[in-house]
Order: C-alpha cells, then sequence, then structure tokens
C-alpha cells in the first residue's frame, strides 16, 4: 500500500509528519510521491490563521479528485484543522474517511487501517496527553537540517491566539527522550539542530519544577556530529541569564534568538494577554546584547491589533527603527473564533492592517540593508543548504539565519560541494536581505 503524505503549516507540524511517516513506513507502507499512485493521501494541516484554514481545505479538496481520477481509497485529515473542526469535518466534508487530531498522531496506523476497511474514523484524545517514545521519523525535507520538537502546546493564552484550543496544555518531552531523537537525527546527517515549541523557554518546567532549556542545550551539544544548535520562538519574559550564557559560551548553540514580541505599545500588550511591557522588553533585548556579542535577533509583529490607534502604529515604528532587530515579520491580525481578541471592539479594517504591516517592514528592511552593509569584509562559518546551477553559485547561511524565514549567502566554491558542509566565507557585497561572499580555504 502506498501514501502520499503532505505536511502543511509550521515546522512543529513537520515533526509530527515525520513521525507519523515512521510509524506507517514501520507498518510496511510504502511512501510515494506521486499522489494519483497512492492508496492512502494523509494531510497534517494548519489552522493557525484565516489563510492557513484556507490552504488546507483547499488542499484536502484538491487530493479528495485522486479518489476519482487516481488510485486513492481513502484521504485523513490529520493536525490542527482536523484537531479544532473534527464535528464540521465529519458533517461537511463527506471526502474525508479519517480524521486524526493532533494528541492522536501516534494512532495514525489505526486510522488508516480502519478506513481502509470501509469504516470512517475519528480519533482524538485529550489535549495533556503527550505521545511517548516515538524517537523516529522519516525525512521529508533536507537531510541536514533537523527541527525538533521539545514540547507541545502552551498555557499563556494570548488574547488572540487559537493554539491552545487545538494543542492543549504545555507538556515537556522528557530530556532523554530528546537526546536519543537528536542522536537519530544526526545519524541520518542532520548538522543543524533546530529546537521547536510554542514555546522553548519554559521547557521542563512541568517536568523538574525549573526551566531546564539550558541543560538541554548543553546535553544536545555533546551530540558529536551536532554542529550548530539553533533555538526558536523563545518567549522575551521568560529568556534568562543562565539561557543568554550558554549562548555566549557553548561553541555549538548558535547566537541567535527567536523571541516574538508582537508589539510595543503598552496598551496593546495587555489587551494581548502578553507578560511584558515596553520597558521590559527593553531591558531584555539590552541584556542580551549586552551579554551575547554578536547575537542575532529575530521577532514578530501583528499589525492592526483592535483598537490599535494610528499613534500606537507609529509607536511600533519607532521601536523598530530603535531596536534593531537583525531579522523581523509581521502578521496583519487575524481574528480567530473562540478567541478573546475576536470579540473585542475597534476592530481595525484589513486595509488598514496591510498597510501598517507594510509600514513596518519598509522600516526593517532599511535597518537590515544598513547591518547587512555592516558586514562587508566579515568572516563567517557558514552552513551549505543547496545549489543553483543556473548560477553557478551555492546557497548558504551564517549563524545569524534560520532556513525558509531569514537570509541566505551566495558563492562560488573551487570544487562540489554537498549540502551540510560548513565553510569559511568573507563577506564581499551586501544585496538587500542576502549577502555575497568568496570562498576562503581553511
Amino acid at each position: 500500500m502506498r501514501i502520499y503524505f503532505v505536511s502543511l503549516g509550521c515546522d512543529k507540524n513537520l515533526v509530527d509528519s515525520e513521525k507519523m511517516l515512521a510509524i506507517l513506513c514501520q507498518a510496511g507502507y510504502e511512501l510515494t510521491d506521486q499522489p494519483e499512485q497512492a492508496d492512502v493521501i494523509v494531510v497534517n494541516t494548519c489552522a493557525f490563521i484565516h489563510d492557513a484554514k484556507e490552504e488546507s481545505i483547499e488542499t484536502l479538496l484538491e487530493l479528495a479528485e485522486y479518489k476519482k481520477t487516481g488510485s486513492c481509497q481513502v484521504l485523513i485529515a490529520a493536525g490542527c484543522l482536523a484537531e479544532r473542526y473534527r464535528e464540521e469535518i465529519q458533517k461537511e466534508m463527506p471526502e474525508i474517511d479519517g480524521v486524526v487530531g493532533t494528541a492522536a498522531y501516534d494512532s495514525i496506523l489505526e486510522v488508516v487501517g480502519q478506513t481502509l476497511q470501509g469504516k470512517r474514523a475519528v480519533w482524538t484524545k485529550e489535549l495533556t496527553y503527550l505521545p511517548a517514545g516515538l524517537t523516529d521519523r522519516v525525512s521529508s525535507g533536507v537531510n541536514h537540517i533537523g527541527y525538533l520538537k521539545i514540547s507541545e502546546g502552551c498555557n499563556k493564552n494570548c488574547s488572540y491566539c487559537a493554539i491552545p484550543s487545538m494543542r492543549g496544555t504545555y507538556r515537556s518531552v522528557p530530556l532523554e527522550e530528546l537526546v536519543e531523537e537528536a542522536v537519530k537525527l544526526t545519524a541520518r546527517g542532520v548538522r543543524e539542530l533546530i529546537l521547536v515549541a510554542q514555546e522553548t523557554t519554559l521547557y521542563g518546567v512541568d517536568l523538574c519544577g525549573k526551566k531546564m532549556l539550558p541543560e538541554l542545550l548543553e546535553r544536545l551539544s555533546r551530540i558529536e556530529d551536532v554542529v550548530w544548535i539553533r533555538v526558536l520562538y523563545c518567549y522575551p519574559e521568560e529568556i534568562t541569564e543562565e539561557l543568554a550564557d550558554v549562548l555566549r559560551d557553548n561553541p555549538k548553540v548558535c547566537r541567535y534568538v527567536d523571541l516574538p514580541i508582537q508589539h510595543c505599545s503598552d496598551d496593546i500588550l495587555k489587551k494581548m494577554g502578553r507578560l511584558t511591557n515596553k520597558k521590559q522588553l527593553q531591558e531584555k533585548i539590552g541584556m542580551l546584547r549586552d551579554r551575547v556579542p554578536g547575537i542575532a535577533l529575530r521577532t514578530t509583529l501583528i499589525s492592526g491589533f483592535p483598537g490599535e490607534t494610528q499613534e500606537q502604529h507609529k509607536e511600533c515604528l519607532s521601536f523598530v527603527k530603535e531596536m534593531k532587530f537583525d531579522r523581523l515579520g509581521v502578521f496583519p491580525y487575524s481574528p480567530e473564533e473562540g478567541t478573546r481578541a475576536a470579540g473585542f471592539g475597534e476592530q481595525v479594517d484589513e486595509e488598514t492592517k496591510l498597510a501598517r504591516a507594510d509600514a513596518i517592514m519598509e522600516v526593517q528592511q532599511q535597518v537590515i540593508f544598513d547591518t547587512n552593509e555592516t558586514l562587508v569584509g566579515s568572516r563567517f562559518t557558514a552552513i551549505v543548504d543547496g545549489y543553483l546551477p543556473e548560477e553557478d553559485v551555492y546557497v548558504a547561511r551564517t549563524y545569524r539565519d534560520a532556513p525558509d524565514i531569514d537570509g541566505c549567502v551566495f558563492f562560488r566554491a573551487p570544487y562540489e560541494l554537498l549540502s551540510g558542509t560548513f565553510v569559511t566565507l568573507e563577506v564581499t557585497d551586501a544585496r538587500g536581505y542576502d549577502l555575497v561572499a568568496r570562498w576562503c580555504e581553511e
């Protein structure tokens, strides 16, 4: 039996997908990249914001056509959309034969089996459940980069966010299980481990009563084949000096922090349910830069949150100029049903939300362009991500850049390089968000 698998949404969803693939492959199912040849099609869906929900629904309906034109016998929806709208899916999407909730992905084999027997299967588990011992993965992307999901769920309950209703309460994966999973990832060629979660900085609090991220980083760095470890999704209020010291002192841990702040106005932050104010954000960013020389900081902002005034938007623009984030992304606010913010008054119109997002990115663009100019002449270790044959250049990243979301470095090499190779480069030019470099002999 052949399986065609689609993973939508975030890198955390990708980890769940790779674990489901491992379960299916170990049971004897064969993977195919041709949907028309698949007996079973699984879509691990996303429902983070409106556009993600639309993409998930469109993908499911598009692939359902292979039940008519291909070999597909059953279509299964997994992940966040399946968790959040399982009753609606059962009523309104007869094309779907099976539903797998976010906490039940370890039951994918049972769901596939039941649906192939002609039964409609819906498997969900309490959102306090965490599948245990699933350390095997099947790569669904590049082999030299591996995402390690260190926890599930979130307890923050920000007013705009539906994730707790889809992913449940915060629960950490046991440390030894993560180390075992990381060892298996490096055995298949992973050289850059990227730690992800709804919130990485609270790792271990539920298991040990204290923040264990620094200890986890130290343990992972002992794995011989790990070269880089990168941390994403750090809530600013939870970042400690101890964590900053690990970023500074451990040569395998990238001096890079992703700390989504969402806004800087005290009033908006309070309405969002965030636990920091503007002054605290400034102090945390200052601490990181003082304590970790050369650190690269990425953040995300939300434009057009309910009640956001033009003055508060301008305050955000000034903050972006002042803080000079190395990387920044913006989401126009999306009202998600079931969240407190969706019921707030003073909803901002779509045109204004988009215009404000564009204005923030214009300011940030100049910040990045100016910063990149200062990097000309600098030498960096970089990881090779690929090769562009039409231009005869390699694509790489420095420690300052996470894959898919940040910038790249382009260079030529005197001989063929494999993806995952680490090279020394000297920056020779800055071209917008990206850099051009020359190869340096070791």
